[in-house]
């Protein structure tokens, strides 16, 4: 069983509060990293193999080198809590469970960037986990650990899917339309206001302060060779029990499975989507594979935001795929030609064949359009769109023919 590490007090009694964070160790990480160096905290994320847990899996540490040495103005420490991804729900039980472990983490990251002001942005529809953290921000501030060397605003987004990818963060950040940027400038050289900025997920933070409380050797150890630590997987679909795991990020994703109780439904696997709604499909026959960054992408799919949704054999692929076109549809910004117009077309598409009325062309179709399309956008958006449309037709292709032949 591995050791919990982020859940570790989501079953206690008001985990929530300042008092209970404290009883569990908490704010003895900051005490220890307000006397070192920042460069000797970024080496530490850096050893410690601690990947961004919210879609990229991008080395924490390493992000957080990139801020100029130079720089003499302010620079910004922005959280990514606008979980929007479809089958994810991690982030709202750190924010609503455990909030000081995020703001323990924020103060540690702060000092490791030399950031003064920092940001935390919460998906707009999160009404619970944003009244906890921002509770917890007023706690943290009467207790004088916020206000004397780092200030947080906590910001509510307005429902946009697109506010998940970092440069469309922060223009809404801004006050702007959510639209994503153009990179490079990225925003560690130039992010918000206009000033070097750290975007960072809840749950990448939440880890900082175990990192630097009990070391770099040991956290690598609980993960893989390229990724080091756990992390919390948001398991749904057709287990038996649905719900967070925590688990090293060496676990296979048919272990995974068995932690949720198994499959439920007919019991016999089809298929998993191992990262939220955007990572390619796997088969029943391709689960024998590790839950790490480097794992999946050679499995051809991606850790994305560990979103696991579980497909038994009675689940109509057609249908699946026409609910992940139509989101995608419906969320994309329309900056760029290729996804705005793909997007909804792909959905028109995917309604037809699921209504009997679809054409042989049509599959074709879908994929020539994906793959091209693919790459030449503004932002990963459609990036990812493509990777359900492609795949679940690529992998279950006879599903779709079935249904055009009738």
């Amino acid at each position: 069983m591995t050791e919990k590490i982020l859940t570790r007090n989501f079953d206690r009694a008001d985990a929530h509060t300042l008092a209970v964070y404290r009883e569990t160790g908490g704010y003895t990480a900051w005490e220890k990293a307000r006397a070192m160096e920042p460069a000797a905290i970024t080496d530490e994320v850096k050893k410690a193999n601690l990947r961004g847990l919210g879609g990229a899996g991008f080395p924490t540490g390493m992000k957080w080198s990139f801020v100029p040495k130079n720089h003499t103005g302010p620079v910004y420490l922005v959280i990514n809590a606008d979980e929007g991804e479809p089958g994810t729900f991690k982030d709202r039980y750190l924010l609503e469970r455990d909030p000081h472990a995020l703001i323990e983490g924020m103060l540690i990251a702060a000092r490791a960037i030399r950031c003064e002001k920092a940001f935390v942005y919460i998906r707009g529809e999160y009404v619970e986990p944003h009244r906890r953290f921002a509770a917890a921000v007023k706690d943290a501030y009467d207790a004088g650990l916020l206000g004397a060397g780092l200030d947080i605003v906590v910001h509510r987004g307005a429902g946009a899917y697109i506010c998940g990818e970092e440069t469309g963060l922060i223009s809404s950040l801004e006050g702007k339309k959510g639209w994503p940027k153009v990179k490079p400038p990225f925003p560690a050289i130039k992010g918000a206001f206009g000033m070097p900025t750290i975007v960072n997920n809840v749950e990448t933070i939440a880890q900082v302060p175990h990192i630097i409380n009990r070391g770099a050797p040991w956290f690598a150890g609980l993960g893989t060779k390229t990724m080091g630590g756990t992390r919390i997987y948001s398991v749904s679909g057709r287990v038996k029990r649905p719900g967070i795991y925590e688990e090293s990020v060496g676990i296979t994703l048919r272990q995974l499975i068995d932690r949720a109780g198994g499959v439920s439904g007919n019991g016999r696997l089809k298929g998993v989507v191992p990262g939220g709604s955007s990572a390619p499909i796997l088969r029943a026959d391709e689960i024998d594979v590790t839950m790490d960054v480097d794992g999946l992408r050679n499995a051809g799919t991606m850790a994305g935001s560990a979103g696991v949704i579980v497909f038994d054999e009675t689940v109509s692929v057609p249908e699946a795929l026409m609910v992940v076109a139509r989101f995608y549809a419906h969320e994309s910004c329309g900056q760029c030609t290729p996804c705005r117009e793909s997007t909804g077309w792909i959905y028109k598409m995917s309604e037809r064949i699921l209504a009997g009325h679809g054409r042989k062309e049509d599959l074709d179709t879908i994929l020539d359009v994906s793959k091209r399309g693919a790459g030449t956008t503004i932002c990963a958006f459609y990036d990812g769109a493509v990777g359900p449309y492609i795949s679940y037709i690529e992998k279950f292709r006879d599903e779709f023919e079935v249904l055009i032949r009738k």
